[in-house]
């Protein structure tokens, strides 16, 4: 939370001697803030809650910065505050600037967040496109909130569908079709009339620009090929056995629902499967000094959701390090009709179609706008409309709005934070809402739920605009302190629009 309502917060708490809550109240007439502590305390101190919250009532009126205090309900205590509070409030998101909210810690942890992955068998998809959009968002919020996060990409270059891939794009190299099972696209046509040789390469630098454009910068890839040179030395350390040719983990000894098997008997190939490739690669990040590693994984891969932690425990190490985060698929909405997609058949929407489509900007809030156990149902029209029927629009718009107030302003005007003696509603509105800011980029990196930020933008925004067509800025005589209001809106605009990839406008 802010330092302002920390500190109101603290002051409560140590006058009733336990943790105390602020919220704020949905209808305005029930204060700026509220708590129900009285409620939950009351039980164990054997009082009724109402008389534990007029206690309190008392000791609120005495914190500097609260006008009055009154019980409500069963118990609740809504508080009022007064100009005065709101004025430090605003003095000290002034000075932390586009850094309000943000969080530091002298000892970071390290986390990475691995995100796409996606087979390099074709360009991205939307559905990639969403794993891309969310992870970003996530790495974003991580470092926002003093981690030291880095993105990793895991290239499946080996195997069967990276074979299939290959066959396929020699195949119309030949003027053949694929083989059975082989990749269809316009796209293979592509990359056959491209450069010689082995295509994967080509595809995974493909991916990369793309990742680029939209605003996703991986630090590193890692290959399932170099991975898998790590496995001899590894297997010597697991507890293994071998059936019907294959060679078996035994895993059900630390609760997986079956022993996995790693490497396939010779009738069968005799390679490494994919579970072998995911505990080397798992070694591989822990012993680079991983203290959390976030893998960002299609919905599809909800049968292997709890193996990443038996593998945590396989390899000595603490399962809790390891989390997996699922996420639902992209329905593309064209004219009302949904467009299937399949990467095989070659009827896919891709990333970069999407992005020429809608743009980059609303390509990257769309695909973030839903929590990842939400289907995502994109309305290409909505989302190409430059109008404020467009959400990511209507944010972008406050903000060009806001920067178009203070220019003309000219740097001549100085912003403060001395409020009038009397806040009007939408002043009190929007610096409430401000002052949510921390706490909703808390909740977001804790929850790993970056879309509450577009969801607050927008809140914000509306609370701005309501501002803006009440209350005359430049010339007013309240003219330095809705300067300054002004400022630190448009900087946690700027500041929720970055943590999920989309740009904020001077102009629009």
């Amino acid at each position: 939370m802010s330092l302002a309502l920390e500190r109101l917060a603290g002051e409560l708490a140590g006058a009733v001697g336990a943790a105390v809550e602020l919220e704020r109240p949905s209808d305005p007439k029930h204060g700026d803030f509220a708590t129900n502590v009285a409620l939950r305390l009351a039980p164990e101190r054997r009082t009724s809650p109402r008389e534990l919250a007029e206690e309190l009532k008392q000791a609120a009126e005495r914190i500097r910065g609260v006008e009055r205090a009154e019980v409500a309900g069963p118990g609740f205590l809504n508080l009022f505050l007064d100009s005065s509070w709101y004025g430090e409030a605003l003095a000290e998101m002034l000075a932390a600037g586009i850094d309000y909210g943000a969080a530091s810690s002298p000892h970071p942890a390290r986390v990475q967040v691995e995100l796409v992955s996606a087979n390099p068998t074709g360009p991205l998809t939307v559905g990639s496109g969403r794993n891309a959009a969310y992870g970003d968002s996530l790495a974003r919020l991580l470092a926002f909130s003093g981690n030291e996060v880095a993105r990793e990409y895991y290239v499946n270059d080996q195997g069967t569908q990276i074979d299939l891939f290959r066959a396929s794009v020699e195949a119309r190299r030949r003027g053949e079709e694929p083989p059975e099972g082989g990749y269809l696209g316009d796209y293979v046509f592509e990359i056959a009339r491209g450069a010689k040789g082995d295509p994967v390469p080509a595809m995974i630098a493909s991916i990369g620009q793309t990742l680029e454009r939209f605003r996703v910068h991986i630090d590193n890839f890692a290959y399932q090929s170099e991975m898998e040179k790590r496995l001899p030395a590894l297997l010597e350390k697991l507890d293994t056995y071998t059936a019907d040719g294959a060679l078996f983990v035994r895993s059900t000894a630390l609760d997986d629902e079956k022993d996995r098997v790693l490497v396939r008997s010779p009738e069968r190939g005799g390679n490494p499967t994919y579970e072998a490739a995911d505990l080397a690669y798992l070694a591989d990040k822990l012993e680079r000094g991983f203290e959390r590693a976030i893998y960002v994984l299609g919905a599809d891969h909800h049968g292997v959701r709890d193996w990443y932690r038996v593998a945590a425990r396989l390899l000595g190490d603490d399962p809790e390090k390891v989390e997996v985060i699922l996420y639902q698929l992209v329905h593309i909405l064209e004219g009302g009709r949904t467009k299937k997609m399949s990467k095989r058949r070659g009827d896919i929407v891709l990333l970069d179609e999407l992005i020429e489509l809608i743009g980059l900007d609303a390509a990257r809030w769309y695909l973030v706008s839903r929590g990842p156990d939400q289907t995502i149902e994109l309305d290409v029209e909505l989302a190409a409309e430059h109008s404020q029927k467009n959400p990511v629009y209507y944010v972008q718009y406050a903000h060009a709005r806001i920067s178009s107030i203070l220019a003309k302003a000219g740097g001549t005007i100085e912003a403060n934070a001395e409020p009038p003696e009397e806040l009007s509603d939408e002043e009190r509105g929007l610096l409430k809402r401000l002052v949510e800011f921390p706490k909703v980029a808390h909740g977001a990196t804790e929850r790993r739920a970056p879309q509450a930020i577009p969801t607050y933008a927008i809140r914000l925004a509306d609370d701005f605009h309501r501002f803006y067509h009440h209350r005359r800025v430049i010339g007013s005589k309240a003219q330095s302190f809705r300067l300054g209001l002004c400022q630190t809106t448009r900087s946690v605009i700027a500041r929720c629009l970055d943590l999920i990839g989309v740009e904020a406008p001077e102009k629009m």
